[in-house]
């Protein structure tokens, strides 16, 4: 039997598709959430853990790990002119810092269970500009940097890659797609002509996981119906 995967996350959207997912493919799992009860519902040992301020320890952790992937995530759209540092400052901690102290935290293990593998998430955001989104797209494309230069790091034992979904259907975009007019309007914005499914990205969570990727790092995966590389004729 492999070693555990540590899910930082993963109580609802993306990530609850992606527990559910790799449980059907009889990967075991130990998480760290801030809401527990979704993942302790599903059999999983769970830890505290709050983005904001993290405080994971590695004596918290298995002695191997074979992979991590890393969930928590902010949807907060304003216009540039109307943000100030706070804003940035929060997308920041839960994007990145958050993911730093997990990375950290489970380092040990993640060598001591070597070949192994992590996955965090972008956003279309960061290769597609898009008004209002100045702070989360600043905040992925750190995690984009922080992926890449630990991929080079960790290299060859540790491989770490990327996901970055246009909107997806999940309660974390039920502002945006609180409507029929609305989901409509943000599936016509895709070459696709569809949002994302939270089902099809856990299929990429469980592939970048799995010995399938052995041969993948330092890459993002873009699944976004076509919006950040394709453009449609009016």
């Amino acid at each position: 039997m492999s070693s555990p995967i540590l899910v930082i996350g993963g109580n609802s959207g993306i990530g609850l598709a992606s527990v559910k997912h790799l449980l059907n493919h009889e990967r075991t799992l130990i998480a760290a959430a801030r809401h527990s009860a979704p993942l302790e519902e599903l059999g999983i040992s769970t830890l505290p853990f709050d983005a904001e301020a993290p405080a994971l320890e590695a004596s918290q952790l298995p002695e191997r790990l074979s992979g991590l992937v890393y969930f928590p995530g902010t949807i907060s759209l304003k216009p540039f002119h109307r943000m100030n540092p706070e804003d940035f400052l929060k997308d920041l901690q839960i994007n990145l810092l958050g993911a730093v102290h997990a990375i950290q935290a489970a380092l040990p293990a993640l060598k001591q269970g070597a070949p192994a593998s992590i996955v965090l998430f972008s956003t279309v955001a960061v290769a597609q500009g898009m008004p209002f989104h100045a702070s989360i797209a600043a905040a992925k494309g750190a995690v984009e940097g922080l992926a890449r230069s630990l991929a080079a790091e960790l290299a060859p034992h540790i491989r770490v890659n990327l996901i970055a979904p246009s909107l997806t259907d999940t309660p974390l975009a039920g502002s945006l797609l609180g409507s029929e007019a609305k989901r409509e309007a943000s599936a016509k914005r895709h070459p696709l002509q569809q949002v994302g499914d939270p089902d099809d990205i856990a299929s990429l969570v469980s592939f970048l996981l799995s010995d399938a990727s052995k041969f993948i790092t330092g890459q993002t995966l873009r699944p976004d119906g076509g919006l950040s590389s394709t453009r449609l004729f009016a």
